[in-house]
């Protein structure tokens, strides 16, 4: 970690409050509008491939937790958000933020489960914001851990499952 940047506390901007307000009611309708829409086209494959979604992004977004918590040393009375090192253990070694990852698949599973084109147009910018996140993320990153990052980045892909398995299998069968 960069010692010479301290991290300042984040104050919101109207604008930040703007658009939390928006996503927040976004994402009650989504969830609302799931129960009232539940198997809404009667699609019963669809509907379980979306609880299948739903259950994978859950235990996604635990194992992030996990690494983040084991290996992340943030300082005490911290978040474990706070990391002092690049977290590069666990599911770290197949994608950088299986935190948005997660939040972006339980969306996308709610848009499954309810099956109604209301509960995709509740998701999209809620998804949206959950990648475009990634990116202020990752300059957040590499300012705080420089070079450490950017080789980090250069290993493990950003949100891409299936492409951060082939690539830890590359690393590991080249060892």
């Amino acid at each position: 970690m960069n010692e010479s940047t301290e991290r300042e506390p984040w104050k919101p901007t109207w604008k930040d409050i703007a658009l939390f307000t928006f996503l927040g009611i976004l994402f009650v309708g989504q969830v609302v509008y799931c129960f009232i829409s539940y198997n809404g086209a009667g699609w019963d494959v669809v509907l379980y491939i979306g609880w299948a979604v739903f259950a994978f992004s859950m235990i996604l977004g635990w194992l992030s937790r996990i690494a983040f918590e084991a290996k992340g040393k943030a300082p005490e009375g911290e978040s474990f958000i706070h990391t002092a090192v690049v977290v590069e253990s666990g599911i770290y070694t197949i994608v950088r933020h299986p935190m948005y990852l997660s939040g972006i698949l339980i969306f996308a599973s709610l848009v499954l489960i309810s099956q109604h084109w209301l509960s995709l147009i509740f998701s999209i910018p809620i998804i949206v914001y959950f990648y475009i996140s990634t990116w202020s993320e990752e300059r957040s990153s590499i300012e705080r851990f420089g070079d450490d990052y950017r080789k980090y980045m250069q290993r493990v892909p950003r949100m891409n499952l299936i492409w951060g398995i082939i690539k830890l299998w590359r690393r590991q069968k080249y060892k």
